[in-house]
């Protein structure tokens, strides 16, 4: 029986999505589903919804929780990871209450900036571990990455962890699809291409029936900018660098040295940007959780519609060799040249029985690769830190970080990594 391991699924909501569409995919019928999580209670929470699904869908997937993750894995032919090392408590309070102090504000934390970088370090070793299983029990496989910081956590799979690994990110497929609803704009018959790095990728081009879409997109973003709204960083950053950017302005407010800054605090409000936005959904996700449990674990007629989450189309087009075409973050091998060819890179990929085949891009705009160079640096380095293990490489992902070097001294930021590697206790390794 071929196997679909889940790691981390105790991520109920997120388990029901990737797994109930593949309950809904005739190519995966017969597979067996199997759940590892650290967290038993939620194991079997995800476990009896999944139950509930099958019954309900007529499926002839298998359901099968493990306690043993090695035992979860073994004879995988995919894997899907969904983990968050260290949580809301106590790992990402302390990754908005320490820079804080500093004077560090950020609204997610979980790409780059300060908050990444130690999202990186705590979860680097956990994804290697599970790499080391990888190889022994079930070294064929194809892990799909679910996890942030997505760019650097697919890059050490593929090269530290050396697993057949694609990065999967909701961004890229919704991208033109907001966009548009949020112009008024209709995007049936449109056209567009988007490549960069993760969580700022470019929408590169955008059209229908040959004619150029971005003048009227640029000339509607503007008259939306009279007036506050959710998205006003992107339109900025669209204005005056050429092309919007795929995640969003929450985001990207923090992956730049223009927007959070003490000593303009008139601009948090001139573009809308929600400080401490992810402390703020961890607590409503908790409460939330709470309140939906039962309604997912208990209700025997649960049912699901196929979601727009790429796991089970990727899946169905490697086992019926009827090709899909998905944005994927893999290696830049050439891929786009006026990148590192050490850097993760999301592209434009074709998969069928082959697998995930990316597709060559070539150079972005200058501006937009400087941009994503920005980025790629504390990428980087963030990696060195992790793999030598050397304190010195943690400090200098945080000094070429665009929004915490434009706000601290170079001292401050060593003293401020200095306090976060203390407060992460054993939630990281030893750094000499």
């Amino acid at each position: 029986m071929s196997k679909i391991t889940f790691i981390g699924a105790g991520s109920t909501v997120f388990a029901k999505n990737i797994l109930g569409d593949v309950m809904q995919t005739p190519a995966l019928q017969g597979f067996e589903i199997a759940l590892f999580d650290i967290d038993g209670e939620r194991l079997r929470d995800s476990e009896q919804m999944l139950l509930n699904l099958k019954q309900t869908s007529g499926s002839t997937c298998v359901v099968k929780a493990y306690n043993d993750r090695k035992e979860a894995l073994r004879g995988a032919r995919y894997i899907v990871n969904a983990i968050q090392v260290g949580g809301y408590d106590p790992c990402t309070i302390t990754d908005f209450e320490i820079p804080k102090k500093y004077g560090l504000r950020q609204t997610i934390g979980d790409t780059v900036g300060i908050g990444g970088i130690f999202r990186n370090l705590r979860t680097i070793p956990v994804m290697l571990d599970f790499a080391a299983d990888i190889r022994e029990v079930c070294p064929d496989a194809l892990f799909l990455n679910y996890t942030n910081p997505m760019a650097v956590l697919t890059n050490v799979m593929i090269t530290h962890g050396g697993i057949n690994t694609v990065g999967l990110c909701h961004s890229v497929q919704v991208c033109v699809p907001h966009l548009f609803d949020h112009l008024g704009m209709d995007p049936e018959g449109v056209k567009w291409h988007i490549a960069g790095i993760n969580h700022m990728a470019w929408l590169l081009e955008v059209s229908k029936d040959g004619v150029d879409l971005y003048p009227e997109i640029k000339r509607r973003a503007a008259e939306k900018q009279k007036e506050s709204h959710h998205d006003m960083v992107r339109f900025e950053l669209m204005q005056k660098f050429g092309y919007y950017i795929t995640e969003s302005s929450e985001h990207n407010a923090e992956y730049h040295p223009y927007f959070i800054k003490r000593n303009y605090p008139e601009l948090i409000e001139r573009f809308n940007i929600p400080l401490d936005e992810y402390p703020r959904r961890c607590i409503n996700q908790i409460e939330d959780w709470k309140k939906m449990r039962d309604s997912l674990v208990l209700d025997k007629n649960l049912e699901h519609c196929r979601s727009h989450e790429y796991a089970s189309y990727i899946l169905e087009a490697m086992e019926s060799d009827v090709p899909y075409r998905i944005g994927g973050n893999v290696m830049n091998t050439g891929l786009i040249p006026n990148l590192p060819r050490e850097a993760c890179v999301e592209v434009p990929c074709l998969v069928d029985r082959n697998g995930v085949t990316p597709t060559y891009v070539g150079n972005l705009p200058p501006q937009l690769a400087a941009l994503n160079r920005t980025n790629i640096n504390t990428q980087l380095l963030t990696i060195e830190a992790a793999i030598t293990g050397k304190k010195e490489h943690i400090y200098h992902a945080a000094m070429l970080d665009p929004h915490t070097s434009a706000e601290l001294s170079m001292d401050d930021i060593i003293a401020m990594c200095d306090d976060l590697i203390e407060a992460h206790g054993s939630w990281l390794p030893a750094f000499k």
